[in-house]
């Protein structure tokens, strides 16, 4: 498994953050409610969150509404 040893992170460790934080958005969660505090692995949890997040807002926009979808 690779693992940098400097910082303390490895890929599943990547790819949890990225989960849950996709999770947190779904469920409503603040941004700034991140439970990592390690650089990289908080930013791995923010993608998740904003990944998610524009999901959400995609889904919001009617299929029907054409103007809505000019920008």
């Amino acid at each position: 498994m690779a693992r940098d040893i400097k910082l303390g992170w490895d890929v599943e460790a990547l790819n949890k953050a990225y989960r849950q934080g996709y999770m947190a958005a779904s469920m409503g969660m603040k941004k700034h409610r991140c439970p990592y505090r390690g650089e990289v692995v908080v930013a791995a949890w923010e993608a998740g969150w904003d990944d998610s997040s524009a999901a959400v807002n995609q889904q919001k926009i009617p299929d029907n509404d054409f103007f809505s979808r000019i920008a």
